[in-house]
């Protein structure tokens, strides 16, 4: 099991229609056929404490069945697509991967 982890900040001077077609083309992602479990989501609205960083707009986590499951995601038209059309839209992208 692999996984993927990713933070997006977004440029604060998005328009309203720019922040929804940012997010539409986010969630098309759990489309992806190797994507075994996705979740998208915002900050929680949980405790501030130091080691909290709730400073990002958007991520999403996917888990993918192996190595080879992430490999083919990172190759498929839609996360492609979605990198084009998305890298205009955010200052800083984070991502973490876990096995």
């Amino acid at each position: 099991m692999l996984v993927h982890s990713v933070y997006f900040w977004l440029k604060p001077d998005l328009t309203a229609a720019q922040r929804a077609e940012f997010l539409t083309a986010l969630q098309a992602l759990k489309d992806v056929p190797s994507v075994g479990q996705f979740f998208l989501g915002t900050p929680a609205g949980v405790q501030d404490r130091p080691v909290v960083d709730k400073s990002f707009d958007y991520s999403i986590t996917c888990v993918f069945e192996n190595l080879d499951a992430h490999n083919a995601y990172q190759v498929h038209p839609l996360h492609l697509a979605f990198v084009q059309t998305g890298k205009p839209l955010w200052t800083r992208v984070q991502i973490y991967d876990a096995e």
